[in-house]
């Protein structure tokens, strides 16, 4: 079990095991859990602690699979006790591999009969609309990066895409496909206020969008810093963000005014200096309050034309500084260069994340990316970039006709919109 959410239904089935014998709990752990659902609100410790208070539990031990087979097979059970709820949906498969394995180990599988009146998604849309503390959500990022084989972020500019993001999921087979966080984009905040993208919206400007985000979302947001600003101002960039719960900041090594890394070589691109940059990163790492912030360090080599080799060498130095993780940018179609950079440096450094942004190289899947050695992807842009041609269209539609009902077909019905914002019935 997950055990994230207790209720009536799993006490129902801890009582009918303990008939039969010591009760052991496989408890998933978040690796299990988080390809294939939500991340757990409490921690695997915090979900032990609980169970193992559990009048009627033996013992817990963690189950590191989503198949319960692994752990069968370790531990030999004479009975396995499951809910009935099995027999449909996703876990039909892993009900007929228990079977078979249990048969093999000459144990015995019992079915409980589903708690009626007990859905726990239905209990896990009530603890989103509880919401969470910037505590939780501060330390989420760091919890996904070591659950997940990759961890997919998208960009939010609104309370709107921040909602999106919360809610919408894709079933494949016996997982279900999120998006396990935000990135707020200085690109995107800034064209969604008409102004262009150098800096020119303040931290003051930005939080206070930011917080409609956070006040409607429970998921972690990865922060565009941009250059971070002078080292004084970003310490205090640092303390703020992290006081909101934001989970991680993206600096990029650069200086003077901004000019957007996708430009590449057809604009001025003055990277920092190694060791100026890295003293921004200990600033930063100095003035944090907790360790589970993140300073992430965005090398900009490859944006300014340079080779794979002058990157790396950042990376590490950067690293060396105490960047939680590093950043690497390229506007090159063909993604050569990132998986490059990717590959070389993991054979130094297996352990620090490698965030990607697959802009102008989307045709590379996510698992490519992995492969790679990437741990997180952030899709920078795009509802911004999906946002507009479609009200361009309903634009121009009504122009062109003189009215609004040629627009249906483009526009969510307005009662679907009372409806999609909780509270507003």
């Amino acid at each position: 079990m997950t055990a994230d959410i207790m209720h009536p239904g799993l006490i129902q089935i801890i009582r009918e095991a303990a008939k039969y014998g010591d009760v052991t709990i496989g408890l998933l752990t978040d690796k299990a859990i988080a390809s294939h659902k939500r991340l757990p609100y409490l921690t695997y410790d915090q979900r032990r602690q609980v169970v193992e208070n559990i009048k009627g539990v033996a013992e817990v031990v963690p189950q590191d699979d989503w198949s319960y087979v692994p752990n069968l097979r370790k531990y030999k059970p004479d009975y396995i006790i499951h809910g009935d709820d099995w027999k449909t949906g996703p876990l039909r498969e892993i009900r007929n591999d228990v079977f078979e394995v249990m048969n093999e180990l000459g144990g015995k599988v019992i079915e409980v009969p589903y708690t009626q009146g007990i859905n726990s998604s239905s209990l896990d849309k009530e603890m989103k609309a509880i919401g969470t503390t910037p505590e939780v959500r501060l330390k989420s990022l760091r919890r996904l990066i070591d659950a997940k084989p990759i961890v997919r972020i998208l960009e939010a500019h609104d309370g709107l895409c921040g909602l999106i993001i919360e809610n919408i999921s894709v079933q494949k087979g016996d997982r279900v496909q999120v998006f396990d966080g935000m990135w707020s984009s200085s690109l995107t905040d800034s064209t969604s206020k008409g102004k262009p993208d150098i800096e020119a919206v303040d931290l003051t400007t930005r939080l206070q969008d930011l917080n409609n985000i956070l006040e409607c979302t429970t998921k972690p947001i990865i922060f565009d810093g941009d250059t971070g600003g002078k080292i004084e101002h970003f310490t205090f960039t640092v303390r703020t963000l992290e006081r909101h719960g934001i989970s991680a900041v993206i600096i990029e090594d650069k200086v003077g005014l901004k000019k957007n890394s996708l430009f590449g070589t057809d604009a001025v691109q003055t990277q920092d200096t190694i060791e100026g940059f890295s003293q921004k990163i200990r600033a930063g790492k100095e003035v944090q309050v907790t360790k589970d912030f993140m300073i992430i360090a965005r090398i900009e080599s490859l944006i300014a034309g340079k080779p794979v080799a002058d990157a790396l060498e950042r990376a590490y130095a950067y690293v060396e500084a105490g960047a939680d993780g590093i950043m690497i940018h390229s506007k090159d179609k063909s993604g050569e260069d990132i998986r490059e950079f990717c590959q070389a440096f993991r054979q130094k450094d297996a352990y620090t994340p490698i965030v990607v942004v697959p802009t102008t190289y989307d045709h590379i899947p996510e698992q490519t990316l992995q492969a790679w050695g990437a741990n997180v992807v952030i899709y920078a842009n795009h509802m911004l970039r999906a946002a507009y041609p479609a009200m361009v269209r309903v634009a121009t539609t009504i122009l062109e006709n003189e009215r609004a009902q040629e627009v249906r077909p483009y526009c969510m019905p307005i009662k679907e919109i009372l409806e999609l914002i909780p509270g507003t019935k």
